[in-house]
């Protein structure tokens, strides 16, 4: 890791709680997951690893205001960035990557940058550490077990037929398997009459 890639880091450690479905963890997670995918795709690092530490930064912002966290959070990266001097020609990258990346934000993303960082942030909606997210944010907002695997079915589900790239379609598919094992799991353990 480059100084520049650790300055940044400390920069969203302070941005965001340590854990929690949302914290800095998980934004350590997609980076990782990111760059590996990202160097299995070739893509280009300079955009891709800013994009991933900054994807998430301003959860806590959208938390109490309400502004979506893609779109303040690229307006944090922009000004972070431009006031370290980063290379101007890769912030436009970096910044569409960052709003494109929620599932929900509807925005097509456009460059292989974006596609990595979104499937990074998808896949660690999966699988086991998918699993453990899901019921802490269920927890964080005060619903219960019936919302969580409500959770399950409204969105990770879907998560596998959403990887643009091949190498996070690989990865996908085994952490698909765990999500649906324990679902079946979970909902028979619920039903009633057990």
């Amino acid at each position: 890791m480059n100084n520049q890639t650790a300055a940044m880091l400390d920069h969203v450690r302070a941005a965001l709680p340590a854990s929690g479905a949302h914290g800095f963890d998980h934004t350590l997670r997609v980076a990782r997951l990111a760059g590996v995918i990202g160097a299995r795709e070739g893509a280009e690092m300079a955009v891709l690893v800013p994009a991933a530490i900054f994807h998430d930064i301003a959860r806590p912002i959208e938390e109490e205001t309400g502004v979506p966290h893609e779109e303040e959070g690229a307006r944090m990266a922009t000004a972070y960035l431009e006031s370290v001097r980063y290379p101007a020609e890769c912030i436009a990258g970096i910044v569409h990557a960052i709003r494109a990346h929620r599932y929900s934000s509807g925005i097509d993303p456009g460059t292989l940058e974006a596609r990595v960082l979104s499937d990074a942030d998808n896949l660690d909606a999966m699988g086991a550490v998918g699993i453990a997210r899901t019921f802490m944010q269920a927890g964080e907002q005060g619903r219960g077990i019936a919302d969580a695997a409500g959770h399950f079915h409204e969105k990770l589900l879907n998560l596998k037929d959403r990887m643009y790239t091949e190498s996070a379609r690989e990865l996908a598919g085994e952490r698909h398997a765990l999500l649906l094992a324990f679902l079946t799991a979970l909902e028979d353990e619920c039903a009633p009459g057990r």
